[in-house]
Protein backbone atom coordinates (compact mmCIF):
# COMPACT_ATOMS: atom_id res chain seq x y z
CA UNK A 1 0.00 0.00 0.00
CA UNK A 2 2.83 2.11 0.73
CA UNK A 3 4.33 1.98 -2.53
CA UNK A 4 1.33 2.72 -4.03
CA UNK A 5 0.78 5.72 -2.49
CA UNK A 6 4.45 6.35 -3.62
CA UNK A 7 3.89 6.17 -6.81
CA UNK A 8 0.79 8.56 -6.72
CA UNK A 9 2.94 11.38 -5.06
CA UNK A 10 3.96 12.62 -8.20
CA UNK A 11 -0.12 12.33 -9.67
CA UNK A 12 -0.58 14.06 -6.46
CA UNK A 13 1.42 17.27 -7.20
CA UNK A 14 0.59 17.40 -10.62
CA UNK A 15 -2.70 17.61 -9.76
CA UNK A 16 -1.83 20.43 -6.98
CA UNK A 17 0.43 22.27 -9.70
CA UNK A 18 -2.72 22.79 -11.67
CA UNK A 19 -4.94 24.01 -9.37
CA UNK A 20 -2.20 26.39 -7.73
CA UNK A 21 -1.81 27.74 -11.60
CA UNK A 22 -5.14 27.84 -12.63
CA UNK A 23 -6.18 29.90 -9.18
CA UNK A 24 -3.33 31.94 -10.32
CA UNK A 25 -4.67 32.69 -13.48
CA UNK A 26 -7.76 33.33 -12.31
CA UNK A 27 -6.82 35.78 -9.58
CA UNK A 28 -4.58 37.60 -12.07
CA UNK A 29 -7.67 37.76 -14.97
CA UNK A 30 -9.38 39.36 -11.62
CA UNK A 31 -7.00 41.54 -10.89
CA UNK A 32 -6.86 43.35 -14.61
CA UNK A 33 -10.77 43.00 -13.93
CA UNK A 34 -11.41 44.50 -10.90
CA UNK A 35 -8.25 46.19 -9.96
CA UNK A 36 -6.98 47.84 -13.28
CA UNK A 37 -10.45 48.04 -14.91
CA UNK A 38 -9.46 46.00 -17.53
CA UNK A 39 -12.86 44.85 -18.88
CA UNK A 40 -13.06 41.16 -20.49
CA UNK A 41 -13.97 40.83 -23.90
CA UNK A 42 -17.13 37.53 -24.49
CA UNK A 43 -13.73 35.49 -25.94
CA UNK A 44 -12.38 36.03 -22.75
CA UNK A 45 -14.97 35.66 -20.08
CA UNK A 46 -15.40 31.82 -22.40
CA UNK A 47 -11.86 31.28 -22.07
CA UNK A 48 -12.57 31.41 -18.01
CA UNK A 49 -14.86 28.33 -18.09
CA UNK A 50 -12.53 25.63 -18.49
CA UNK A 51 -10.70 26.67 -15.25
CA UNK A 52 -13.84 27.22 -13.35
CA UNK A 53 -14.07 23.73 -14.35
CA UNK A 54 -10.52 22.59 -14.03
CA UNK A 55 -9.68 24.64 -10.45
CA UNK A 56 -11.79 22.16 -8.02
CA UNK A 57 -11.53 19.15 -9.86
CA UNK A 58 -7.62 19.42 -9.70
CA UNK A 59 -7.90 20.00 -6.22
CA UNK A 60 -10.06 17.16 -5.83
CA UNK A 61 -7.72 15.27 -7.16
CA UNK A 62 -4.66 16.24 -5.51
CA UNK A 63 -6.04 15.64 -2.34
CA UNK A 64 -7.94 11.73 -3.32
CA UNK A 65 -4.36 10.79 -5.41
CA UNK A 66 -3.13 8.43 -2.65
CA UNK A 67 -6.58 6.80 -2.22
CA UNK A 68 -8.29 7.15 -5.12
CA UNK A 69 -8.99 4.34 -7.69
CA UNK A 70 -6.42 4.74 -10.71
CA UNK A 71 -9.07 4.23 -13.32
CA UNK A 72 -11.02 7.67 -11.62
CA UNK A 73 -7.56 9.86 -11.17
CA UNK A 74 -6.50 8.79 -15.32
CA UNK A 75 -10.49 10.04 -15.77
CA UNK A 76 -9.88 13.14 -13.60
CA UNK A 77 -6.58 14.15 -15.58
CA UNK A 78 -7.68 13.36 -19.08
CA UNK A 79 -10.74 15.74 -18.28
CA UNK A 80 -8.36 18.47 -17.20
CA UNK A 81 -6.08 17.75 -20.39
CA UNK A 82 -8.80 17.66 -22.68
CA UNK A 83 -10.53 21.33 -21.16
CA UNK A 84 -7.08 22.55 -21.01
CA UNK A 85 -6.13 21.84 -24.87
CA UNK A 86 -9.98 22.87 -25.75
CA UNK A 87 -9.05 26.32 -23.94
CA UNK A 88 -5.43 26.67 -25.79
CA UNK A 89 -7.80 25.80 -29.21
CA UNK A 90 -9.93 29.31 -27.66
CA UNK A 91 -7.05 31.30 -26.66
CA UNK A 92 -5.55 30.81 -29.64
CA UNK A 93 -8.72 31.52 -31.83
CA UNK A 94 -9.05 35.08 -29.69
CA UNK A 95 -5.38 35.86 -30.40
CA UNK A 96 -5.86 35.55 -33.72
CA UNK A 97 -8.87 37.59 -33.52
CA UNK A 98 -6.94 40.41 -31.94
CA UNK A 99 -4.01 40.16 -34.84
CA UNK A 100 -6.69 40.10 -37.60
CA UNK A 101 -6.04 36.70 -38.88
CA UNK A 102 -9.81 35.96 -39.21
CA UNK A 103 -13.19 38.04 -37.92
CA UNK A 104 -14.10 37.37 -34.55
CA UNK A 105 -17.90 36.24 -33.13
CA UNK A 106 -20.90 38.76 -33.73
CA UNK A 107 -21.10 38.53 -29.72
CA UNK A 108 -18.02 40.97 -29.52
CA UNK A 109 -19.74 43.53 -31.60
CA UNK A 110 -23.25 43.28 -29.52
CA UNK A 111 -26.87 42.87 -30.69
CA UNK A 112 -29.64 44.59 -31.57
CA UNK A 113 -31.96 45.25 -29.41
CA UNK A 114 -35.73 47.04 -29.60
CA UNK A 115 -34.47 50.78 -29.34
CA UNK A 116 -38.01 51.93 -28.42
CA UNK A 117 -37.87 55.61 -27.71
CA UNK A 118 -34.58 58.21 -28.00
CA UNK A 119 -34.88 58.80 -24.20
CA UNK A 120 -34.69 55.10 -22.84
CA UNK A 121 -31.89 54.49 -25.94
CA UNK A 122 -29.73 57.45 -24.45
CA UNK A 123 -30.31 55.92 -21.19
CA UNK A 124 -29.21 52.14 -22.81
CA UNK A 125 -26.08 53.99 -24.86
CA UNK A 126 -25.25 55.45 -21.56
CA UNK A 127 -25.11 52.45 -19.45
CA UNK A 128 -23.96 49.88 -22.30
CA UNK A 129 -19.84 49.34 -22.65
CA UNK A 130 -19.26 46.24 -25.05
CA UNK A 131 -15.92 45.21 -25.23
CA UNK A 132 -14.41 44.34 -28.57
CA UNK A 133 -12.86 40.87 -29.26
CA UNK A 134 -10.11 42.25 -32.03
CA UNK A 135 -9.09 45.35 -29.72
CA UNK A 136 -6.43 44.30 -27.52
CA UNK A 137 -6.44 46.12 -24.61
CA UNK A 138 -3.16 45.23 -22.56
CA UNK A 139 0.16 43.42 -24.05
CA UNK A 140 3.38 42.34 -22.52
CA UNK A 141 6.53 40.87 -24.48
CA UNK A 142 4.02 41.04 -27.70
CA UNK A 143 1.34 38.76 -26.38
CA UNK A 144 -2.14 39.91 -25.16
CA UNK A 145 -3.97 38.18 -22.00
CA UNK A 146 -5.68 35.41 -24.78
CA UNK A 147 -1.83 34.85 -26.04
CA UNK A 148 -0.89 33.88 -22.40
CA UNK A 149 -3.62 32.32 -21.94
CA UNK A 150 -2.52 30.00 -24.61
CA UNK A 151 0.64 29.53 -23.82
CA UNK A 152 -0.22 28.63 -19.64
CA UNK A 153 -3.77 26.41 -20.90
CA UNK A 154 -0.83 24.52 -23.05
CA UNK A 155 1.09 23.97 -19.55
CA UNK A 156 -1.81 23.04 -17.51
CA UNK A 157 -2.41 20.20 -20.71
CA UNK A 158 0.80 18.91 -20.66
CA UNK A 159 1.25 18.75 -16.61
CA UNK A 160 -1.96 16.87 -16.43
CA UNK A 161 -0.80 14.71 -18.81
CA UNK A 162 2.48 13.88 -17.25
CA UNK A 163 0.13 13.45 -14.24
CA UNK A 164 -1.09 10.58 -15.59
CA UNK A 165 2.23 8.50 -16.04
CA UNK A 166 3.04 7.11 -12.89
CA UNK A 167 -0.84 5.80 -12.14
CA UNK A 168 -1.00 4.75 -15.66
CA UNK A 169 2.58 2.72 -15.91
CA UNK A 170 2.31 -0.76 -14.86
CA UNK A 171 2.86 -1.97 -11.48
CA UNK A 172 6.52 -3.30 -10.87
Amino acid sequence: MAAAARSRAPAGLAALAVALIGAATIAGAWFFELVLDIRPCPLCLEQRYAYYLVIPLAAVLALAAPRAPRRALIVGFAVIAAAMLINAGLGAYHAGVEWGWWPGPTACAGTAADLGDAASLLDRLEGAKVIRCDAVQWRFLGLSLAGYNLLISLAMAAIAALGIRPIAAPAR
